[in-house]
């Protein structure tokens, strides 16, 4: 599999930053940035970063299994994340999420049919000072209500 030349200097860059032997350290930010450019850890991506990282496929499918920021399938344009841990929940964070599967008319872990937006409902982001919060893409929202939420949606409906 071949990536984009920026994102090959990235990894070249990123690999050669471990030692011998300790470069599987670059697992996860390599599938990061690979999904990012993919749209999905496609097994292709699998393959290539096993080769390259000298690790076998099960170990990043093991990684797979465990950290939900990384996806088997392409999410939408717009991957908006909701928070309902605890922080987040006591402020109004289920009600949050609920009011956006409405808004979107999805379930978690839904995808709109035009492929704009996809939700998912997250335990903790680290921003319980701010609660209720979201993410879009990689983009932070604090304090959320409803109103904010529709706005920012549609804001979002807006843009290309």
């Amino acid at each position: 599999m071949t990536f984009s030349p920026e994102l090959e200097a990235r990894f070249a860059k990123m690999i050669g930053n471990y030692p011998p032997g300790r470069q599987k350290g670059a697992l996860i930010p390599m599938l990061l940035y690979a999904q990012d450019e993919v749209g999905a850890v496609t097994p292709e991506v699998i393959a290539e970063v096993s080769q390259r990282l000298k690790v076998k496929p099960l170990e990043i499918e093991e990684v797979l299994g465990y950290y939900t920021m990384l996806a088997r399938e392409p999410r939408g344009k717009y991957h908006i994340q909701v928070c309902t841990n605890v922080s987040c929940q006591a402020r109004g964070g289920e009600e949050l999420f609920e009011h956006a599967c409405k808004k979107l008319g999805l379930g978690n872990h839904g995808k709109t049919e035009d492929g704009r937006f996809s939700l998912e409902e997250v335990e903790c982001m680290g921003a319980c000072s701010w609660a209720p919060a979201l993410q879009v893409n990689y983009d932070f929202h604090y304090d959320m209500t409803p109103e904010k939420l529709d706005k920012l949606i549609d804001s979002l409906r807006q843009m290309q």
